[in-house]
């Protein structure tokens, strides 16, 4: 049994005349300890495949199973990270945090919350800001706030919904170790969405193009044949590396010339002729 499965996802938006179906056919399956990539345009609905995951959405048609159980709601045991911080104004770094936590742990006694609280802040390199309000803080230091959330609730999965976008190349190279440090000492299963094929190819046990919608589906899986732990210095002459990572490439830029293609032959122009003006300006 899957640890988790996506049978016959089907999500639709709006009704009668103006319904759009979004996704279509999403058929997935991530066994426990997995790290999973799925790779697509913008607007190809990742974040609605994301929301289906985590509960916060349910399928027009089909099914999703987490050990084996229908996916009725949201749930601690599915961890999110979202594109947009979702952090409290009103609290600080450390209150952010320690709320998530203490709602996973609720026996833990205020100074073992604490202690987690701490571990995850100084995780992200924001132990010297775990007093300040988000307003206070850049974009990028918001969004490693909600990843220490995340990652501190210890979730039985993790799912990452291009978290690491809005950060700056050394951050975001930094927290793709620490993601993936925190995943190899117990390999919880863990599901990345992402537009970066380099990302996915680094972090990823195998990527899956998420093909652009409307009636967006999955296209085939790649299998990354490359050793852990990975060193980013060695990846560009890694020969399954550079082989992979041509594959990806190629088949998303098909995908997008076929998606170009049909749309400009959708467009139809009126049929209509210039008419003459005869008269002053």
């Amino acid at each position: 049994m899957s640890y988790l499965e996506l049978n016959n996802i089907h999500k639709n938006y709006g009704q009668g005349d103006y319904e759009t179906e979004v996704l279509s056919n999403i058929n997935l399956s991530i066994e426990e300890g997995e790290f999973v990539a799925i790779v697509g345009f913008t607007g190809s609905g990742k974040t609605t495949l994301v929301n289906l995951i985590n509960g916060l959405l349910e399928p027009t048609r089909g099914e999703v199973l987490f050990k084996g159980k229908p996916v009725f709601g949201t749930s601690h045991e599915r961890g999110v990270i979202f594109q947009n911080y979702s952090l409290l104004p009103w609290l600080t770094v450390g209150q952010n945090v320690f709320m998530a936590v203490k709602e996973v742990f609720p026996k833990k006694s205020k100074k073992e919350l604490n202690a987690i609280v701490e571990e995850y802040v100084e995780m992200v390199n924001l132990s010297h800001a775990i007093n300040k309000r988000p307003k206070e803080l850049s974009g990028g230091m918001r969004q490693r706030v909600a990843v220490a959330r995340a990652l501190a609730m210890k979730p039985e999965m993790i799912i990452m919904d291009e978290p690491l976008g809005a950060l700056d190349a050394l951050t975001r190279g930094n927290l793709q170790d620490e993601i993936l440090n925190i995943w190899g000492k117990d390999k919880r299963t863990a599901l990345l969405i992402t537009n970066d094929v380099d990302e996915g190819l680094y972090m990823a046990d195998r990527i899956i193009p998420l093909k652009p919608g409307p009636k967006a589906t999955l296209g085939p899986e790649f299998k990354i044949d490359i050793e852990r732990p990975r060193d980013k210095t060695e990846l560009n002459d890694n020969p399954n590396f550079k082989k992979t990572r041509n594959a990806i490439i190629e088949y998303l830029m098909d995908i997008g010339n076929e998606r170009k293609s049909e749309a400009q032959e959708a467009i139809v122009l009126p049929d209509v002729e210039p008419k003459a003006f005869v008269g002053r300006f």
